[in-house]
């Protein structure tokens, strides 16, 4: 699977690509705001982005919105908000048109990697 990563926070940023990479996936692109996630997905769209919440320069809700811009401007690529925060007012917009290919996961609620990966 090819995943662009979208996390503010350096260490756990690297972190999920030496995951995800030592179990088979290619991390296209992992970057820590919001703009280079739309940037990045434009640039070489992924199967998957997994997206913070929180991200600079704000530290509110970057991540989400771009997540619902990848939503619009490319419908083919899922998205996994990965994040410590829930939000439900933009969470409730990615689901608005269907559920498919969207999800929202709590960092603190991941008990096996395996099941993550």
């Amino acid at each position: 699977m090819r995943v662009t990563i979208a996390e503010d926070a350096v260490i756990l940023r690297d972190g999920l690509v030496e995951l995800l990479t030592g179990r088979g996936h290619e991390v296209v692109a992992a970057v820590g705001d919001g703009d280079a996630l739309v940037q990045a997905v434009a640039a070489d769209p992924p199967d998957v982005a997994v997206v913070d919440i929180r991200m600079p320069p704000t530290h509110t809700d970057e991540g989400l919105r771009a997540a619902l811009r990848i939503r619009a401007e490319h419908p083919e690529v899922g998205i996994l908000v990965f994040s410590q925060y829930v939000e439900t007012r933009y969470a409730s917009q990615l689901l608005a048109d269907g559920a498919a290919g969207m999800g929202y996961l709590l960092k603190d609620r991941v008990a096996d990697v395996s099941d993550f990966v």
